[in-house]
């Protein structure tokens, strides 16, 4: 297993230093994979959070009863694909038919071996372009307890909804005992110091009541349709799926 691990993590290392051109085509072959396999996915939420805890840990459970949820109100479920909070999401999901249970997942040295729980599943060999697909086509990203990684994609997505990247999008919190901590230092030191403005901080809506974050998501739908209208894209695939799902959930301000 360590000589696995070995030479895995040199593979990674020779990608990441070559200068072979031909990586480039690799890119775009994650990029062209992920357009053509999630672009009429329809509404779609992506969680996130870590591939350490276990199916007796109460954010695991927490994951798959909030995925679930949103299965049952007819949304498709997207995550990292491998264990942890991951395999939670994707479990929920699964628990109806009606809906796709998606992971997009990636080579690594350890840690992220696919969970069993998908109905459809992605594999890319490079973390942007997975990241890209992550957030591109859901319309609202949960982020439970987790690592470095975890922590990088809730910044990621705060970044992409700060900078007007996407639009529409709501990022939510769940965990307030674990993430605490993290923002009482975002609001007094980066508000503080003038660092972010104090409505950056508002992006993000942290409760563990799952039924109010369905109950957001579900509204939210409206916002991204919107959204979607004002910058031209009502022709597109996405939008229609967006309007035809709000139409037949009965979904109202």
């Amino acid at each position: 297993m360590k000589r696995k691990k070995n030479e895995l993590t040199k593979k990674y290392v020779r990608e990441i230093k070559s200068t072979d051109v031909w990586s480039v085509f690799r890119i775009l072959a994650d990029f062209v994979k992920g357009f053509d396999d999630l672009g009429e996915l329809g509404p779609t939420v992506t969680i996130f959070g870590s591939a350490r805890l276990k199916e007796d840990n109460y954010y695991y459970q927490k994951a798959q009863q909030l995925a679930s949820m949103l299965g049952e109100r007819g949304f498709n479920i997207m995550t990292g694909g491998g264990p942890g909070i991951m395999e939670a999401a994707n479990r929920g999901a699964k628990e109806h038919e009606e809906v796709e249970s998606i992971g997009l997942n990636i080579d690594l040295p350890f840690e992220q071996i696919a969970n069993k729980y998908t109905t459809k599943e992605l594999r890319f060999d490079y973390f942007f372009s997975r990241k890209v697909m992550l957030v591109k086509y859901s319309m609202a990203y949960v982020i439970f307890p987790g690592g470095y990684g975890t922590l990088d994609e809730l910044f990621e997505a705060l970044t992409l909804v700060q900078t007007r990247k996407v639009t529409g999008v709501k990022i939510f919190i769940v965990g307030e005992d674990f993430y605490k901590p993290l923002l009482e230092f975002i609001d007094t030191k980066l508000v503080v110091n003038g660092m972010i403005d104090k409505e950056d901080l508002e992006m993000i809506k942290m409760t563990d009541d799952l039924e109010a974050v369905v109950n957001e998501i579900e509204v939210s739908l409206l916002n991204q349709i919107d959204a979607l209208k004002h910058v031209g894209l009502d022709d597109t695939q996405y939008y229609k799926s967006l309007l035809d799902f709000s139409k037949e959930k009965n979904i109202e301000r």
